[in-house]
């Protein structure tokens, strides 16, 4: 879950999505769906930029999903994209999974209420590629290749490495995964979510496995390492927040590092490490949805996110955005943002498509049994 980058306030006034069961009643269909919004893979196909930023207007709504104020900068990026465009964004579970958001869109599917746009972790974007339209951005030249979908169902956005954070006036610092197994760290360490349906405890596993002698292609050893984790006492059950972190409950959590280092802002205590060994990076998904309620403001979207207004956003909040190398020699990159990114020393570990697939099974096979 996006447990970390949980917080009452919000910027922009947002909408909480109601009802998410299977019999919700069937709510009136947006007037533009089934337009010509709904089918455009560009924005050229609707007559330019202009002309989307017009017929998503006239739509007056955008449907967001999992995407927590304090998270890479949400809070911050949903606010200049609803008051540039005069959009209002409704944003409902903003602590939820990856997985919740496709729930969500296959329980609303067909109402006003329904996700427009989704934000996932790489294992369950692939698994859901048929739900997404293709779509590409004016800026999607910039995008490594390795980094998109050929035909634009789902694009790479911002990212980040895995990394430690722990609370130093509490525990001594970790500099590898095995220095957790110690009983320093007892009933202290937190993984943010569930590896099964959640990115960022996903890539916890991932990073675990490499640290502990496995490999992308191989994560067996990541899942018996927080098997011992439980077995010595030292894993925590326990969804990590702003809330636990600074109450002492989760001195140590694995999480993103552009999520761990904003913790030090409320917790000056709080230090990041990204382990030896143990360099895991991972880029998160953006797609639309194809029963998009909303399909013109969904694709002006896209643009505002991959603008260099909407990559420099993401920086501002500690991820890497997508087109950063481009934005570099273009010169339009934050440089004092990007001056400040965590330093990484050594490979980071990218999986592939058939990686994560593969690790996504073994996962659901054994995850529960390791910990149980």
């Amino acid at each position: 879950m996006r447990t970390l980058a949980r917080t009452a306030a919000t910027l922009l006034a947002v909408t909480t999505f109601a009802g998410l069961t299977a019999c919700s009643p069937p709510e009136k269909e947006s007037a533009s769906a089934g337009t010509g919004a709904a089918t455009a893979t560009s924005a050229a196909d609707l007559g330019g930029i202009d002309a989307l930023a017009a017929a998503a207007k006239k739509e007056g709504a955008l449907n967001v999903i999992a995407l927590p104020p304090d998270w890479a900068n949400y809070g911050e990026i949903i606010k200049a994209f609803g008051t540039k465009y005069g959009i209002t964004v409704n944003s409902a579970q903003p602590d939820a999974s990856s997985q919740d958001e496709i729930n969500a869109a296959d329980q609303l599917k067909g109402q006003d209420k329904a996700p427009d746009v989704f934000d996932l972790g790489s294992a369950v974007a692939t698994a859901n590629v048929a739900k997404f339209a293709p779509y590409k951005p004016a800026t999607w030249a910039d995008i490594p290749d390795a980094l998109k979908e050929a035909s634009g169902t789902w694009t790479n956005d911002y990212g980040g490495y895995m990394s430690i954070g722990y609370d130093s006036s509490k525990v001594p610092a970790p500099t590898s995964i095995a220095d957790l197994l110690k009983p320093e760290y007892k009933g202290k360490i937190a993984l943010n979510g569930d590896p099964t349906q959640a990115g960022a405890a996903f890539n916890g596993v991932v990073a675990a496995a490499l640290g502990s002698g496995g490999s992308a292609d191989d994560i067996t050893a990541g899942v018996d390492f927080f098997g011992k984790l439980k077995k010595a006492g030292n894993f925590l059950p326990v969804d990590p927040t702003p809330a636990t972190i600074e109450s002492g409950q989760t001195p140590v959590v694995f999480d993103w590092d552009y999520l761990n280092v904003a913790q030090a802002a409320k917790t000056p205590t709080w230090k990041t490490v990204v382990p030896a060994g143990a360099v895991v990076g991972s880029y998160y998904v953006q797609a639309i949805s194809k029963d998009a309620p909303h399909p013109a403001a969904a694709r002006l979207w896209q643009e505002f996110l991959y603008s260099d207004e909407g990559q420099n956003l993401w920086l501002k909040g500690g991820a890497r955005p997508v087109r950063a190398d481009a934005m570099v020699k273009a010169a339009t990159i934050d440089a004092t943002a990007f001056a400040a990114l965590p330093k990484v020393e050594g490979t980071p570990v990218f999986q592939t498509e058939a990686q994560t697939t593969k690790a996504k099974e073994y996962l659901t096979a054994n995850w529960a049994k390791a910990i149980g």
